[in-house]
């Protein structure tokens, strides 16, 4: 049975109760009805929005319970960090259409926001915005830049959100920096939720940058230095198949299987990485 843990307090709960919690303790605080925010976001994960590719990768990924965790709510404004070919985007554009707002911050590899907008990275993302307006009109596209989030205003998100970047970070030295430039970008008591591909215990730096996986506590120090106090971590994305030795790492598996035919029956038995799923806080002052 998955659970969650509560830094803090070290209370474990039953992984089944976790979204009932999560949805109770946001709506007692924003007097919103338990089962319409529940069936709001499970519609919108059930949305002909998402491709039927992303809607396989629900299984790995658990996005209600992701999410839920984080403490979403549809009037947040939320910023996600680079989101690849918009798999989470899928979701938190309809959610958040309504009510909140969404800031994009797509490319990490970029010091000015013309050489970045240059990418195919970001010319497809683009495209793929421009070609749903009745989705997507409302997005409102930034850039993480090498110092900087771009376009998107400092001290007012209520949430971060970075699925998956983490080890894309650490060889260019960037991790501190971008961790400080979230803290910048959240209002006062907002979250930053973190999904990362998970080493284990005690790995060395290098094998992080070789393989994809990163440590826990790399995770979580790195934050901390940068500010942030850690409230929850959750086994949701966790997959105990997942031994993280593999020829080409984490690529080695699903969705990439970077290895072609070789071992593929096995790496798909397998199924996506082992995950972290991290909640931390800016302080209030």
């Amino acid at each position: 049975m998955k659970s969650i843990h509560v830094a803090s307090e070290r209370i474990r709960l039953s992984f089944s109760r976790l979204p009932v919690l999560v949805g109770l303790a946001s709506c007692l605080l924003v007097g919103t009805p338990v089962a319409n925010a529940a069936e709001s976001l499970a519609d919108v994960v059930a949305g002909a929005q998402r491709s039927p590719a992303n809607q396989k990768r629900d299984v790995y990924r658990h996005p209600i319970e992701t999410l839920q965790f984080f403490g979403i709510q549809p009037s947040q404004t939320i910023v996600e960090i680079e989101p690849g070919g918009g798999w989470y985007t899928e979701i938190l554009a309809p959610y958040l259409r309504g009510q909140g707002k969404l800031y994009e911050a797509p490319i990490a590899d970029a010091s000015d926001s013309a050489t970045m907008k240059q990418s195919r990275g970001y010319k497809d993302f683009v495209a793929k915005l421009n070609a749903t307006p009745a989705v997507y009109d409302k997005v409102a596209v930034g850039a993480l830049l090498s110092d900087k989030l771009e376009n998107i205003p400092t001290g007012t998100a209520d949430m971060v959100v970075t699925f998956r970047n983490i080890h894309n970070w650490i060889q260019g030295g960037k991790v501190d920096t971008y961790f400080h430039t979230f803290y910048s970008a959240l209002k006062p008591g907002g979250v930053l939720g973190v999904e990362e591909h998970r080493a284990k215990a005690g790995a060395s730096l290098q094998s992080m940058i070789d393989s994809g996986y990163v440590t826990q506590d790399y995770v979580i120090e790195h934050a901390r230095s940068a500010g942030f106090v850690l409230v929850g971590s959750a086994e949701i994305n966790a997959n105990p198949r997942d031994d993280t030795n593999h020829p080409n790492g984490v690529w080695s598996l699903p969705p990439t299987l970077q290895g072609g035919d070789k071992d593929r029956d096995q790496f798909l038995a397998i199924g996506e990485s082992d995950r972290m799923t991290l909640k931390f806080i800016k302080p209030k002052q």
